[in-house]
């Protein structure tokens, strides 16, 4: 078989260990294998390399995706559907391989639809770990590595200055990273997406830790966190896929903390560092065995659907099934509490 791959939307840390899964697989199997470039725009414009052994040696730990990703939106764009299908012919692809988030997921569901469909499955990927139906998205472990040590070494120097420190976390529509990271950071609280918050119970909660010598706090919220139910936006513009850019909840919520306390007060947004680096142990295992799944769902003819983790093994559900929003425990947001 003739199998496509593409990564889409933002990147994480162990994308490139999944590449490296599908090709080693791929070529185990028989199978020639396409990586097709930046997201969605390479099967739309006919851009792609035929991936080898070499192509994938020595990318395990490297972090980002060699083929490069992009928010294309073929279904936004006049034409591209179709050319996409004429380039897919073209390139005698059978199937393809879509790494990604929701958007990217939620594509590969569409062109599945399609008449005649073009054959797709899908890898969960993003730090957010917001997809439903999987326990794990590739890069979520990583960016809790990230923010994690973040919080550890910001600790030292809250204390010393006897500052509240606010970190903002990646996190659109689920707090994963934000919980998991500021559990094991230590964090004095924790704001997720899926609970609005009243600034001024964040406030009574800092009071009342100085009341019992506490002289500093560590709080993390999640970009997409509410304060009154309104998200923060850095601009009302939306992507292709309908989003607004957010940012800025730290800034904003540092702002009003020092206003309304007097205590000093410092924010710090951890951003695309979430993304970067080197993948962990984890993630890079998570990866690898999904990119193996991956092929052989293409090979049992297995469309439609996305490779999973549930309780340790790994399965497949509906694409469909994927594209719901997966939110945050709610045993576990209540655990966080005990720590406050």
């Amino acid at each position: 078989m003739r199998i496509g791959m593409m990564t889409g939307g933002g990147d994480s840390s162990a994308i490139n260990a999944a590449i490296r899964a599908v090709v080693r697989r791929g070529l185990e199997g028989g199978h020639t294998i396409l990586g097709f470039k930046n997201g969605w725009a390479g099967p739309i414009n006919g851009n792609y390399v035929e991936m080898t052994a070499d192509s994938v040696s020595g990318i395990l730990p490297r972090g980002g995706t060699i083929l490069g990703t992009s928010r294309t939106n073929p279904f936004k764009m006049d034409g591209a559907v179709e050319q996409m299908r004429e380039n897919l012919r073209l390139a005698e692809v059978d199937a393809m391989i879509c790494i990604g988030g929701d958007d990217t997921l939620g594509v590969a569901h569409k062109i599945n639809s399609l008449d005649p469909p073009i054959p797709a499955v899908g890898i969960p990927q993003t730090i957010d770990n917001d997809i439903n139906g999987t326990d794990f998205a590739i890069g979520f472990q990583s960016a809790v590595t990230v923010a994690t040590d973040a919080l550890d070494k910001l600790h030292t120097t809250a204390e010393s200055h006897h500052r509240i420190m606010v970190v903002e976390v990646m996190g659109r529509d689920a707090g994963h990273v934000a919980l998991y990271a500021g559990i094991a950071g230590g964090a004095d609280t924790i704001l997720v997406p899926e609970h609005h918050f009243n600034i001024d119970e964040v406030i009574d909660r800092i009071k009342k830790r100085r009341q019992l010598g506490k002289t500093f706090s560590i709080i993390v919220v999640a970009e997409g966190a509410k304060p009154e139910g309104k998200q923060v936006a850095v601009s009302e513009k939306t992507d292709a896929f309908g989003h607004v850019r957010l940012g800025g909840i730290g800034e904003y919520l540092a702002d009003v903390i020092e206003e309304k306390t007097g205590f000093e007060t410092r924010f710090m947004n951890l951003g695309h560092l979430q993304r970067g680096g080197i993948a962990s142990p984890f993630d890079r295992f998570i990866a690898t065995e999904f990119g193996v799944a991956a092929v052989e769902m293409v090979e049992k003819g297995e469309f439609d659907r996305m490779v999973a983790i549930q309780c340790g093994t790994v399965s497949s559900i509906p694409l469909e099934e994927a594209l719901t929003v997966r939110p945050v425990d709610e045993r576990v947001f209540n655990m966080a509490k005990l720590f406050y």
